[in-house]
């Protein structure tokens, strides 16, 4: 998949669960891989308690299973899962979170 098609269909997918504040990203080479908040560092909110660090943890979480420490993995997803359930009381958020999580790890396997 050209990688055009992959920034097209991470932003429709960034729409589909509120934002680019909770889209991860990981971009995994033939002998390097970054992975990274979809957003940026957002320097017009720095300082004022907005930033939301939700892309940052779950491209953490991506790139511990890129390096086979799943169980470290599912500790933080546990984690994160349960604060945004928590704050934001809404289980469609988790349910898209899953369908995501199933449609990165697609791609990913893919590029092994």
């Amino acid at each position: 998949m050209p990688n055009l098609y992959g920034d097209i269909l991470s932003d429709l997918c960034a729409g589909l669960i509120g934002g680019l504040g909770l889209t991860p990203s990981g971009n995994i080479g033939a002998s390097a891989s970054i992975f990274e908040a979809v957003h940026g560092s957002a320097p017009d909110i720095a300082g004022q308690g907005k930033a939301n660090p939700t892309a940052l943890l779950l491209s953490s979480i991506m790139m511990l299973r890129h390096m086979g420490l799943f169980q470290h993995a599912e500790k933080i997803e546990k984690a994160a899962l349960s604060v945004s359930l928590a704050e934001f009381d809404n289980l469609h958020l988790a349910y898209v979170y899953q369908s995501l999580t199933v449609l990165i790890r697609a791609f990913a396997a893919d590029y092994r």
